[in-house]
């Protein structure tokens, strides 16, 4: 009797775990993951950018019918082993729309001072967003600045006034709008023929820095079961700025899980600090790592070490 009565309440509890649908039993614990998914109708994606300038009061960029907002943090003076770090360093604030179908999926990076940490994130969640990640870029940095991750999805009315709403919250805290003060400029001597001829690809300079932005066009990213471009956020930078003597560089990887220890052994073994490992995506495929770097010394040194790094990765190309 006490062995039949073990077998029914095993099955019993086995049973809670379960569910049937359409005639098939599916696990409760993978039930969960179709709400991850957004299905796009193919051919009746469009945004609306007049809508969302119209209600964030904010322009943005427009590419390959994707849209982004950036907020240079000129008001934060930033300064990392005696270099001042300025929007092209990567101090901007970004949200990004992508299309699907009627609505549309955002994404975004947040930059915090130590000070808006709290009731931002505290914004973010009041918006209906999701935070999907909350880390640094830099080390012994003066004042300290964190960079969080949004993510969400509805209509492109709602978006634009989640980030308006969020943005709102910035300003509040701090007391200014960020994007209205000084657009400050670095010194850059080096010579960016030489460190093309390094790196392989070709830069943009902006106020004094010099940055490449390179794609992983050898990795389909889907987010939500939305594919993710250069654009949305999904590529690998390096910004400089100094002489040929003594050159700062900053940057991000983008890496499969494969890539993450031959990344880190190539920039560490070079002499290029990494300073944050982490995600920056919850629901993405496949699972993607995003590493932060900054190095300081000869320019020559930092762009082989820089480039031995990239060796790791899958095939690259700028944009």
């Amino acid at each position: 009797m006490k062995h039949l009565l073990f077998i029914a309440l095993t099955a019993l509890l086995f049973s809670c775990d379960q569910k049937t649908e359409t005639g098939k039993i599916v696990s409760s614990h993978n039930e969960s993951n179709a709400g991850d998914t957004i299905s796009c109708p193919p051919g009746t994606s469009k945004l609306d950018i007049q809508k969302i300038e119209q209600i964030t009061g904010m322009k943005g960029a427009e590419k390959n019918g994707e849209y982004k907002i950036t907020v240079p943090q000129n008001d934060l003076n930033v300064i990392v082993d005696g270099f001042k770090i300025i929007p092209a360093m990567g101090l901007g604030s970004w949200t990004a729309f992508t299309p699907c179908g009627d609505s549309a999926m955002l994404m975004g990076d947040i930059i915090l001072t130590e000070t808006d940490l709290a009731p931002v994130q505290q914004e973010v969640i009041r918006q209906g967003l999701m935070i999907t990640a909350i880390h640094n870029h830099f080390v012994r940095n003066h004042p300290n600045v964190m960079y969080m991750h949004i993510d969400g999805k509805g209509t492109v009315d709602k978006l634009a006034a989640n980030v308006k709403a969020v943005f709102e919250k910035v300003k509040q805290v701090r007391g200014k709008d960020p994007k209205e003060g000084k657009a400050d400029s670095v010194v850059n001597t080096i010579n960016t023929a030489s460190l093309d001829s390094i790196i392989g690809a070709k830069g943009e300079m902006s106020k004094g820095v010099y940055k490449y932005t390179i794609g992983r066009p050898d990795i389909s990213l889907k987010e939500h079961g939305i594919g993710i471009s250069t654009f949305m956020g999904f590529n690998t930078w390096a910004a400089w700025q100094g002489t040929s003597e003594k050159a700062a560089v900053a940057g991000d990887f983008t890496m499969l899980e494969g890539e993450v220890e031959p990344v880190i052994k190539a920039l560490i073994e070079n002499g290029i600090e990494v300073v944050a490992v982490h995600n920056h995506m919850v629901h993405e495929t496949p699972k993607i790592f995003f590493l932060h770097y900054w190095g300081v010394g000869p320019v020559e040194k930092l762009a082989k070490g820089l480039k031995e790094a990239l060796k790791q990765t899958g095939k690259s190309r700028t944009h």
